[in-house]
């Protein structure tokens, strides 16, 4: 293997969770996995083919490029649905090849029905509300003039969905705001029925409230970092564990990221590690090279913070994390040489780095942590 650290994705950690998931949902209940930012980090192009095997046939992305991505590598003609960004001229590609999208302004409405009309294709789209997130979203006074802009394109347009997305179910301190959400979006739903037009499918409900506001359900659940094995803050694991008197989490991790010992290094007494001055040995020490650094997505806040996992112990990042090296304390690790393996996240003999633990060293929460492991890093599906 060429890189300096490499990713493992668990199928049978994917599946539980998936199962987990699938428990909470109702019956006839469409899943769509959201594989957004690399799927969250996870790759693509290895959690596609994955979920496809396990029986997940749609997919929400966010933008073209990631669209593209999906169609390429999908086996099972899964449908595919864009989220946000989708350019003029990437519309007519999406409208060619049966790609789902959600339509939050005229413009891209005006521009789907004249490439609809002249491909002669009906373009599938999701209308998105504003109901309070403040973000995109059509708002609830155009509702009339939408369905009747959709009768009379219904040669050009087939309306899938009818959609929202809450701001910020994962947290009691929005609970009031979110609950204002699902008024305004059924005060929508019932105009539309009141219009007599109605989509294929209404959707709102994002992993958070999934968990928390069953009612969210509906037609359709889009299900992003649950599947990932992590709650979507600690909040909605602590309510979970509360409501049903479980005392751990019952997710499973699929990622896990490791790399090797480059070098093992001497150091005296009264030397500095690193750039700058920012570890001072106060003893003779003996560390570790890591191939690894913020250009690899470990970030450098977490100097002087961070943990690796090396020969089943625990030990600390010690001095500056340079754009593709870092420097980890082993005096008191037996037995380490060059080649060792190195776990950055997942387990190594009875001890785990999560990747919850890194926000306790950083400001980085999973999902950020996550997004930014840079998207060539080998990842490689194991049992």
């Amino acid at each position: 293997m060429l890189h300096t650290s490499y990713i493992e994705i668990s199928r049978s950690a994917l599946e539980h969770n998936l199962n987990f998931i699938r428990d909470f949902i109702n019956e006839n209940v469409l899943y769509s996995s959201v594989i957004k930012g690399n799927a969250y980090g996870h790759g693509i192009e290895i959690i596609v083919p994955l979920e496809e095997d396990l029986g997940v046939r749609h997919f929400s992305v966010f933008s073209a490029d990631e669209a593209y991505r999906v169609k390429k590598i999908s086996r099972a003609n899964s449908a595919i649905m864009i989220m946000g960004m989708l350019d003029k001229e990437q519309l007519t590609w999406a409208i060619e090849n049966d790609i789902e999208f959600f339509v939050f302004n005229w413009e891209r409405l005006h521009h789907a029905t004249t490439i609809a009309n002249k491909l002669g294709k009906r373009a599938k789209i999701h209308v998105e509300l504003e109901t309070g997130m403040n973000r995109t979203g059509f708002p609830l006074n155009d509702l009339p003039h939408i369905a009747h802009y959709l009768k009379q394109n219904i040669k050009h347009l087939s309306f899938h969905g009818l959609c929202t997305h809450y701001a910020g179910a994962e947290s009691i301190a929005n609970y009031y705001r979110v609950k204002k959400q699902m008024r305004a979006f059924n005060r929508g739903i019932a105009k539309l029925k009141q219009l007599e037009i109605v989509p294929r499918l209404f959707h709102t409900a994002c992993s958070a409230a999934l968990l928390r506001y069953p009612a969210t359900q509906m037609d359709m659940v889009r299900v992003g970092i649950l599947q990932y094995g992590f709650f979507p803050s600690k909040e909605v694991l602590i309510d979970y564990l509360t409501k049903t008197k479980r005392k751990k989490d019952p997710l499973h991790r699929i990622i896990s990221w490791k790399s090797s010992v480059m070098d093992i290094k001497h150091v005296k007494t009264g030397e500095f590690i690193g750039y700058g001055t920012s570890y001072f040995a106060n003893t003779d020490m003996k560390i570790a090279i890591i191939p690894v650094g913020y250009g690899h997505g470990f970030s450098r806040s977490l100097s002087n913070q961070g943990r690796v996992l090396i020969n089943g112990q625990m030990v600390n990042v010690i001095g500056m994390v340079n754009m593709n090296m870092m420097s980890v304390n082993i005096c008191n690790t037996k037995g380490v040489k060059k080649g060792d393996e190195v776990v950055i996240i997942g387990k190594q003999g009875d001890m785990k780095l999560t990747v919850a633990s890194f926000s306790d060293f950083s400001d980085q929460i999973n999902y950020e942590l996550l997004t930014r492991l840079p998207s060539d890093l080998p990842r490689i599906t194991v049992v």
